[in-house]
């Protein structure tokens, strides 16, 4: 550091000690607004306003900008306070929510779970996977780039090493599970790059150097992540109380700790019970066959996918809209060691078919065309998760019920398994965040606890999965819960309409509500206010 820039430091420091001595101005009540307009205004605001300031492709995630932007946030907080949304229909109290979830999901980000200061896979600069991360990192893109990406591309190459830099001073409080994230996602990214290069020098020449550079600054900052792993300590779980505060104010889920424990429990001994019985019911019936060979395996899926869309259509599941087609696949490559979904699907690929063919896929695709200024944008904040399980693995046990594996009985033994890994997972998630398990104690949890042995020593998986669910509370639980979620809503309406419930109408009006959390669609479906209330009482206050 050089003389003029230390006095400049001295200085700043000075000056704020100063400032912080100085006492505070008042805070300027803010106008009330009743405008519906107002909060979408405010909500577009505030999607510019928490990303980060990028400058040449890196973004800032310096102490002093997130100061800056958790007072900001504040601000925010307080014009959302302003508007006062209990005198309108319950659609645009639902956006309310949305609005105000959001804001406390980067408050949580700010006060808990600083991830730019103590989560160092934070900073994945090539994404290869769905969970938390930077803002807009690389995607290794299809060569040859078009002539007018070749720029852009450049330029994010060329922030890698400033990026990475900028990593090692913000991380001041990691913890030793996370820095083992940490290690293993640039260890996945350097494998990324070193494949890249070669058909980079073939197509782009002159970004091979940017590629490298980026290649040295992931290894580089792996070596110091390795260097000091001995000195970070320490839980990296939440804790009950933040967990809560997480699940109750972002989730909207209206659950303590202590009940999702209990259902998660109760719903893993359902499962565990379900496939002992239908064992001994099945116990005449030749075992389902394994099939691993390309050809076999493959007319098999393909097969199990059409009889599914014909279930959904002859059965008045949903309404199929004309874009819902089958997606056959080609291919199919036999694991030497085979991975716990992997042997779901090789013994029968139906029981598992709903969770994207019902559930993810639809769901982006009516997201993508959903136009409502608030509920239709993508939520942040994992606020949509929950919901998402709920469409995805809620349905794998609906149909099972409904009559889908009506004439395969051996496969609603793997439904029941199913059901087990969720539950297994969803208690795991739920005692790393209480700091009973480390990382991998919740790895062993899980390996000792699904069935028949069928989740490998090194699943990857269960690496995925396990590290969102310490990385994104919520992720684990969420699969359960949100199928539990489900029923009560479908239980809630069948009491309401009685004879006259239509499960073709119910499931429509679950997905018209769109990627909302299930207790603001139970609202809107049912009228029923006692979990809203218990989230949001301010929201039924006399006005």
């Amino acid at each position: 550091m050089t003389f003029p820039t230390i006095i400049c430091a001295a200085s700043f420091a000075l000056a704020m000690a100063v400032q912080a001595c100085e006492p505070s101005e008042p805070v300027t009540p803010l106008e009330r607004s009743t405008s519906y307009d107002d909060l979408i205004s405010l909500f577009q605001e505030f999607r510019q306003f928490q990303r980060p300031v990028v400058t040449d492709g890196v973004p800032d995630y310096t102490p002093a900008a997130m100061r800056a932007q958790k007072n900001e946030l504040d601000t925010y907080m307080r014009r959302l306070d302003a508007i006062d949304p209990r005198g309108w229909p319950v659609h645009q109290r639902i956006d309310y929510l949305l609005v105000r979830a959001e804001m406390n999901g980067l408050d949580f980000d700010h006060r808990v779970l600083k991830p730019w200061s103590r989560d160092p896979a934070w900073y994945i600069v090539v994404t290869f996977q769905f969970g938390p991360k930077m803002h807009d990192p690389i995607r290794l893109p299809r060569l040859p780039l078009a002539e007018n990406r070749i720029d852009e591309f450049r330029v994010k190459l060329q922030a890698v090493p400033a990026i990475l830099a900028q990593a090692k001073a913000n991380l001041t409080e990691p913890t030793a599970d996370l820095v083992m994230l940490g290690i293993r996602s640039k260890d996945r990214e350097a494998e990324m790059l070193e494949a890249f290069l070669p058909e980079l020098e073939q197509h782009h020449p002159d970004l091979v150097s940017h590629a490298e550079a980026a290649l040295d600054a992931v290894q580089d900052f792996r070596a110091w992540l390795e260097a000091g792993r001995e000195t970070w300590t320490g839980p990296s779980g939440l804790g009950v109380e933040n967990y809560e505060w997480y699940l109750r104010n972002v989730q909207l889920l209206p659950y303590t700790w202590t009940e999702l424990l209990a259902i998660s429990t109760r719903e893993y001994e359902r499962a565990m019970a379900m496939i002992k019985l239908e064992e001994h019911r099945n116990r005449r019936v030749p075992p389902l066959e394994i099939k691993t060979g390309r050809d076999e395996y493959v007319e098999f899926y393909n097969e199990a996918q059409e009889l599914l869309l014909d279930f959904l259509r002859n059965e008045e599941i949903m309404t199929i809209p004309e874009w819902m087609v089958l997606r056959p696949i080609q291919n199919f490559r036999p694991q030497p060691v085979m991975d716990y979904f992997t042997h779901i699907q090789v013994r029968d690929p139906l029981p598992l078919q709903p969770h994207d063919f019902v559930g993810h896929s639809p769901d982006a695709e009516r997201h993508r065309r959903d136009d409502r200024p608030i509920r239709g944008t993508n939520r942040l904040y994992f606020i949509d998760g929950i919901r998402a399980e709920a469409l995805a693995t809620g349905t794998e046990e609906l149909l099972m019920h409904a009559g889908l594996l009506g004439t395969r009985p051996r496969a609603r033994e793997l439904a029941y398994n199913l059901l087990a890994f969720r539950g297994s997972r969803s208690i795991s998630d739920l005692r790393i965040h209480s700091n009973e398990f480390t990382l991998m104690e919740g790895f062993q949890f899980n390996i000792g606890w699904t069935p028949y042995g069928w989740l490998p020593e090194d699943s990857p998986t269960m690496w995925h999965d396990i590290e969102l669910y310490l990385r994104q509370p919520g992720y684990g639980v969420g699969y359960l819960i949100g199928s539990v979620q489900l029923q009560k809503l479908m239980a809630d309406r069948g009491r309401q309409l009685g004879e006259s419930f239509v499960l073709k109408d119910f499931m429509d009006s679950c997905y018209a509500s769109g990627m909302i959390p299930l207790s603001l669609i139970r609202w809107e479906m049912t009228g029923l206010e006692d979990e809203v209330r218990e989230l949001w009482p301010e929201g039924f206050a006399e006005r």
